[in-house]
């Protein structure tokens, strides 16, 4: 960027004096061009060696950094000011010099100290212009490279939660069903007792194969729940009923992995355990413009109360997942029914790539 910066100024500083002289119609346009590009190219020397100077600077703050510009920017100005008086003046002058001119150059120090005067602020702006446009470049790359570190940190963080929120759920699950397992086993079932290892065993192979950053199609997370179902049913083989209810439209839709398996295990928990008639759980989902409603509900006669709090993990999960993966964009409202049992309804948006 310096060096970019650096040579499209003095391109223009050698095309603008160029103009100039051709347009003045001075004699020796050929000699005077070629003197041109000598001090052209000392210029890109001398304004390399200022922006290596400035880079001593660069952890300084930013008012510190623009005082060190335009304090250094005299001394290098005045350099090239002597260079080119001397390209100009001194060296060979007899080319393109009157012998007035020459005389005049020759016996008056004070016109050569005014003519190096006049011509090193001319270049002291020239050099205080190119040091504003590198300090800006460099202010603004800085600050990008700000953001993009902020937006990887903010990144990591967020995979950081919902890896952290996904991997709650997993031993959430094992240690109910384990519960579910002792009893069976305290009760003398070891067929239903099998049975559910068996579940078990192929929900854990299914649900722990991806990334838990991950999304999964809908179709895959409801067969997941599926089998949570298989193993439940083998504790309420009498009173537990599943209906499920989604439209082929929605099953390739992406949602987060295992983001309905705390709603179905509370409704399990409270919909079905706390009852001895058969208590129907239904999944059901819908497709309402660019976002998508997936409901999970139980009709059971005992729903969850202000005292069943618990530990806070099944709903605060799923909204903290919501959350960090959608933003305000996802969201979860639970209640009891009208009739009787408990609803919770999750609104995401439909994204049918990337998973």
């Amino acid at each position: 960027m310096a060096l970019y910066s650096i040579l499209g100024f003095w391109f223009f500083y050698t095309l603008i004096a160029s103009l100039r002289a051709a347009v003045v119609g001075f004699d020796a346009q050929g000699e005077m061009a070629i003197r041109r590009m000598v001090v052209a190219v000392i210029g890109i020397i001398a304004t390399w060696v200022f922006y290596l100077v400035l880079r001593c600077f660069d952890r300084t703050k930013l008012a510190g950094r623009v005082v060190a510009a335009f304090s250094l920017a005299a001394p290098f100005a005045l350099a090239m000011a002597l260079a080119n008086f001397y390209i100009f003046n001194v060296y060979d002058p007899g080319n393109f010099l009157s012998d007035g001119e020459q005389t005049r150059i020759v016996r008056e120090q004070s016109y050569a100290a005014y003519a190096i005067a006049e011509d090193a602020l001319t270049r002291y702006f020239f050099l205080a212009a190119w040091a504003g446009l590198y300090l800006a470049l460099s202010y603004a790359s800085e600050a990008h490279r700000t953001e993009r570190r902020a937006a990887r940190l903010e990144r990591a963080a967020q995979q950081a939660e919902l890896r952290s929120l996904r991997y709650q759920v997993n031993p959430h699950f094992l240690f109910n069903t384990l519960n579910s397992l002792s009893t069976l086993v305290m009760r003398d079932k070891p067929d239903e007792a099998e049975k559910m290892i068996m579940s078990l065993s192929n929900f854990y192979r299914t649900s722990l194969t991806g990334d838990p950053l991950d999304d999964v199609p809908l179709e895959e997370e409801v067969h997941l729940q599926k089998l949570y179902l298989d193993i439940e049913a083998v504790r309420f083989p009498d009173r537990l009923i599943t209906v499920i209810d989604i439209p082929p439209s929605l099953l390739n839709a992406c949602v987060p992995g295992l983001i309905l398996q705390p709603l179905v295990e509370n409704a399990i928990k409270y919909g079905v355990s706390r009852t001895r008639a058969p208590v129907t759980i239904t999944i059901t989902a819908r497709e309402d413009g660019d976002l998508m409603h997936i409901a999970v509900s139980d009709d059971g006669d005992n729903p969850p109360g202000e005292g069943d709090a618990g530990s806070g993990i099944g709903l605060a999960n799923v909204r903290d997942r919501l959350g960090a993966r959608f933003g305000d964009r996802g969201r979860i409202v639970y209640g009891p029914r009208q009739e009787k049992g408990f609803s919770v309804l999750l609104t995401l948006p439909v994204i049918r790539k990337g998973c």
